[in-house]
């Protein structure tokens, strides 16, 4: 029997640190395999259209199909050019960047890529306004301008993180003769110019890629066809990583699963550092439960972490009392500071203090599937013991949850966050700032300014103590409660090479990367 090959990479704001990952892991063999290497993940894709979607799964296939002006590289949190030949602030002030296309690239159409198309992109997307899109990113981006092959951006407000939302999913290029500019492109087809062309795709199912031979950009080169598998629940995932249907997963196994991996033959594990969080979110809209800052307080004061991670989790995840995760810019420990231990008798002197009638009955949605069942039930155990709170499940599909939260359906519900780029920007404006992703109706104008403020700064570490003022204020108000921080496992058989840089924390999904050896 083989030993297992257990690989360690840390990532600190998307700086990988590989150690121990000797040559024979990347280099293929002589005699190349051509047939598609299989990946399996339980991510979903909420769109194929980049102006429909703001989740994990498809900004991983979206990172794969289309460009955007700029990417990151393994290692680098700063973004480089991809789409764009060069990209830079004019002047001092923040307010205006701009973009020098690179004049050798198409569409898989065949129709050349142009700063025309780059402006519609971006214009498409805030027009569209899609409830789970990513126009939320740019609340400071004013008018766009494409002359020739330049395109600048006009901002309304300095905002140093604008070149790394640039480089997202969100700013994915599309042909735009093939994409509607008043709404969401209703077929299963892609018109980028990414490293991999789309060649067939099920909803639900799977996803051929296969290398795009016109691809020019960042990438010296593209990689080997993958096939990737979506799988329901994390439980069919590692079924099929047994059964030997997939080479690789990522994204999610069973915390079981995972806990056991040291026994498995054969099996090359990438355990890292992962930047990907999990928040207990409320809706905070007028006449809902959740309206009520006492209720909220009184919920994170019994949220029982240490159980969560250790039960639900079997230690797969750390605890999490703040908004921006370890080893982000400003991280702090402010809800544990709230509250160090879980009390009920806290919590019911807030609500005594505050008239609130008990038990306080309210709405919690989730994700369908283990472990969020799991989890689920975790916290409604938590709630319901202390006799304060009494608790309604509500389980939905990914799709058909999102679209819920997004109008407001549950007084609760949990969601897992992937930064969209590794600046600790990306766990404030998007989750705390007026217009959330979350859609939970929170606004705070203390929380805006100090997001503002950050956003002003080129040198990072300038805004250490804005993000550690707004984690306070967050404690205080408690639109949401942080559970836990992931840690990021990637799976692969020994016949398969890239596997510890298909993932690193930045929002991309490197399926280049991987090689037959």
């Amino acid at each position: 029997m083989r030993s297992t090959v257990r690989l360690r990479i840390l990532i600190t704001c998307g700086v990988l640190v590989a150690a121990g990952v000797g040559g024979w892991q990347l280099l293929p063999s002589d005699e190349a395999r051509t047939d598609a290497i299989s990946v399996g993940t339980t991510d979903e894709v909420t769109s194929l259209d980049p102006a429909g979607a703001y989740d994990a799964g498809s900004w991983a296939m979206y990172s794969n199909v289309f460009q955007s002006l700029l990417t990151f590289k393994p290692g680098i949190p700063t973004p480089v050019p991809d789409a764009a030949e060069s990209c830079a602030f004019v002047g001092s002030r923040l307010t205006t960047y701009r973009c020098t296309l690179r004049d050798d690239l198409t569409f898989s159409s065949g129709r050349k890529v142009t700063a025309e198309d780059v402006k519609y992109s971006f214009e498409r997307m805030l027009r569209i306004k899609a409830d789970v899109g990513p126009k939320p990113l740019f609340p400071t981006l004013k008018t766009i301008v494409a002359d020739g092959r330049t395109v600048t951006f006009h901002l309304s407000g300095r905002d140093a993180t604008f070149p790394l939302k640039v480089a997202t999913g969100a700013g994915a290029i599309v042909d735009r003769e093939r994409y509607p500019a008043d709404r969401l492109r209703a077929d299963h087809a892609v018109d980028g110019s990414g490293p991999y062309v789309l060649k067939e795709y099920k909803p639900g199912e799977s996803a051929r890629l296969e290398p795009n031979p016109a691809y020019r950009g960042a990438l010296a080169r593209t990689g080997s066809p993958v096939l990737v598998r979506y799988y329901r629940t994390s439980e069919q995932l590692a079924e099929a990583w047994k059964t030997k249907q997939v080479q690789v997963t990522h994204r999610q196994l069973p915390p079981d699963f995972i806990s056991d991996l040291d026994t498995k033959d054969g099996t090359r594990v990438t355990e890292a550092e992962s930047p990907e969080t999990r928040n207990l979110n409320f809706n905070v809209r007028p006449g809902r439960p959740m309206a009520n800052k006492a209720v909220r307080q009184a919920i994170a004061a019994v949220i029982d972490r240490p159980e969560l991670a250790t039960g639900t989790y079997k230690d797969t995840v750390e605890p999490l009392y703040s908004l921006i995760p370890q080893g982000f810019l400003g991280h702090n420990t402010a809800f544990y500071d709230a509250n160090p231990e879980p009390s009920a008798d806290k919590a019911k002197k807030i609500l005594r203090d505050a008239g609130v009638e008990t038990p306080v009955t309210f709405t919690f949605g989730y994700r369908e599937g283990t472990p969020y069942d799991k989890e689920t039930a975790a916290i409604k155990e938590q709630l319901e013991e202390t006799g304060l709170f009494r608790v309604k499940l509500v389980e939905a599909d990914w799709q058909s949850f999102q679209k819920a939260y997004a109008r407001g359906a549950y007084d609760v519900y949990t969601v897992g966050w992937l930064p969209d780029f590794p600046d600790s920007d990306s766990f404030t404006a998007p989750l705390v700032g007026t217009a959330n992703t979350l859609h939970n109706g929170f606004s705070s104008k203390r929380i805006d300014a100090l997001i503002a403020s950050t956003q002003q700064y080129g040198d990072r570490a300038r805004a250490t103590g804005d993000f550690k003022a707004i984690q306070t204020e967050v404690a205080a108000e408690v639109p949401l409660v942080p559970l836990w921080q992931k840690r990021d496992y990637v799976l692969s058989t020994e016949e398969v090479a890239g596997s510890q840089l298909l993932s690193d924390g930045t929002g991309i999904w490197r399926l280049w990367e991987l090689k037959w050896i």
